[in-house]
């Protein structure tokens, strides 16, 4: 029993020490992920609390049931709408530039440092993923935003990519300990094979879900446990049947997500904690695991192949996979500096050692030396290298507070929101009565100074009330743009960003050019309407935050509707300092 209560008691204190650490560092700009890796090295075998700890198939176990975990709740939280703008951009990064990036490592290993062939591409294979969570969490933690275009692709990229990761290594591992000869056909048809059999699982593991939780009815707390076992039942059954069971996750947690379920906003209120639970227990078990002095003996070699995926490999992978889809250079740059990685190539370098691949502890070492550089290097500068870009954009009006009300059984998902007034928001110094909308919701009142004014007193709206309503979650954003502040960021002004005026989409050119001073422009281009003109600049995938400068005038795209057809555009005249 004694035993047991140490044990629970160095658990829940490396928990405890990791997420204040956590919070302590990510107001230096430092990524947290990083963080949690480093709690757990010093507290392993030659660190500060000296813990022998060398169980791989252990550490194994738990960073595959958190990767499902991970994997499942990105899914979820990839929207409809971003697959608009980059579906296809980012399944070609997935598939082109894992396998790029697999061969392009593999073919400097093999010219630089004499390793044989079939280990270079293990390596490649093990090194070919990026990891969504250590970026968007360096994003939350500045309060940054980024052009959905480019969020978009490197969170569908991250999100499929680890899939494709996962088959090669695994590919590639079992034709090492066979003994066998590569065949590209077999191996190509296997991971075609994996895939096929991941998307079949995902589709119907993520439809069963939908369907039984609108047949069922059962507290609410139970929905967000019964998603997470959902998404490991079929990850275990995905992968069973020959297939990429962390494929089927991702598709399972997408189906889920976008179905409108009642119960969605308590499902990822509970699966966000899951997911970072999942993710400092992930890091916290590797950094026991490692040793560091082991990592010396193959250093040089590890910061190389750090090296060279950072500024060569990945920049090349972007490159090629992104050419048929005409992204503006500064976009491409970010994406290629993006590429960090995370838990899963050191999970993967498991793999190997577990499966008696000689000289298993390179794989572990190298995969462990170059996740600790690119947190370092790329994680510490991501949002320096977004603001240098420009491709920072005004955060989105939105709720202070959300909560869902699931139990009213409504056909479309209710929730409640709260609205602090601020002098930014467009209803402040208005009386509820004053405003007219489009869309239905209901007024429940206002909190003021800790005392909550009815509806039927007709309050005028000052600043520090919180205002509350009741309305269908596809109303947001109508609703948002009234009563919230309109999405200021920390360093970027909305007003400054967009301009202080806004033109319909549906306006010419040349209306546009008979008020501001578009300079010269060619006459076949003038009948075009804004929207028209957008779409044959950024090649059919606008988004908020594109821009084009014409004459002495920044036009920048303010906002979209739902099928991407451009409404509003700001209107910014360029003094000579611009």
């Amino acid at each position: 029993m004694t035993d047991l209560n140490g044990v629970m008691l160095l658990m829940g204190s490396l928990l405890l020490v990791s997420i204040l650490a956590a919070v302590v560092s990510s107001r230096f700009g430092a990524p947290l992920l990083l963080v949690f890796l480093v709690v757990g090295m010093l507290a392993g075998e030659e660190g500060l609390l000296g813990i022998a700890f060398d169980e791989p198939q252990v550490a194994f176990f738990i960073g595959s049931l958190a990767l499902v975990i991970i994997i499942f709740d990105g899914g979820m939280r990839t929207r409809k709408e971003r697959f608009r703008v980059a579906l296809w951009p980012a399944i070609s990064l997935s598939t082109i530039g894992v396998a790029l990036t697999c061969t392009l490592t593999a073919v400097g290993l093999v010219y630089l440092f004499a390793v044989p062939w079939p280990i270079a591409l293990l390596i490649g294979a093990i090194l070919s993923s990026t990891d969504a969570a250590a970026v968007f969490g360096i994003f939350q933690s500045q309060n940054l935003r980024i052009k959905q275009r480019v969020t978009s692709t490197l969170e569908i990229e991250s999100g499929t990519n680890d899939p494709m990761a996962v088959i090669l290594t695994m590919t590639m591992t079992t034709g090492i300990v066979s003994a066998q000869a590569f065949s590209i056909p077999a191996v190509v048809l296997d991971v075609l094979l994996q895939l096929v059999l991941g998307y079949i699982g995902g589709w119907l593991g993520g439809r069963c879900f939908v369907f039984i939780a609108r047949k069922i009815t059962a507290q609410f707390a139970f929905f967000p446990l019964l998603a997470a076992a959902g998404a490991v039942v079929v990850f275990a059954l995905t992968s069973g049947a020959g297939g990429s069971g962390f494929l089927a996750a991702y598709l399972m947690g997408y189906i889920i997500g976008n179905a409108r379920l009642p119960q969605l906003m308590h499902i990822l209120q509970v699966q966000d904690g899951l997911a970072w639970l999942s993710q400092i227990m992930m890091f916290l078990i590797l950094g026991l695991l490692v040793t560091p002095s082991h990592l010396v003996e193959n250093l040089g070699l590890s910061l190389a192949v750090a090296g060279m995926m950072i500024f060569i490999v990945r920049p090349i992978a972007v490159l090629v996979s992104l050419l048929p889809f005409s992204y503006p250079l500064r976009e491409q740059l970010f994406i290629s500096w993006v590429g960090l990685r995370g838990a899963v190539p050191i999970i993967l370098a498991l793999y190997p050692w577990l499966s008696g691949v000689p000289g298993q502890e390179l794989f572990f070492d190298i995969a462990f030396v170059v996740v600790m550089v690119s947190l370092v290097l790329q994680g510490w500068t991501l949002a320096p290298m977004a603001r240098w870009l420009k491709l920072e954009v005004p955060a989105a009006a939105e709720p202070d507070r959300r909560m869902a009300l699931d139990q009213v059984g409504s056909n479309d998902p209710l929730e409640l929101w709260s609205y602090e007034m601020r002098e930014q928001s467009p209803a402040c110094d208005h009386g509820w009565h004053e405003l007219r909308w489009a869309v239905p919701l209901e007024f429940v009142g206002l909190i003021r100074d800790g005392e909550w004014i009815r509806p039927h007193t007709r309050p005028q709206l000052r600043e520090g009330d919180k205002v509350l309503v009741i309305a269908q979650v596809q109303h947001v954003d109508e609703i948002s743009r009234v009563l919230a502040a309109g999405g200021q960021a920390r360093t970027l002004n909305v007003s400054d960003f967009f301009g202080d005026f806004a033109l319909n989409g549906e306006l010419s050119l040349a209306d546009v050019a008979d008020f501001y001073p578009l300079g010269e422009l060619d006459d076949a281009v003038l009948p075009l309407t804004l929207h028209e003109y957008f779409t044959r600049k950024f090649h059919r995938r606008v988004v908020v935050g594109d821009q084009l400068v014409l004459g002495s005038v920044q036009l920048t795209v303010r906002e979209l509707d739902e099928q991407g057809y451009l409404l509003k555009v700001g209107v910014k005249l360029l003094s000579n300092e611009d």
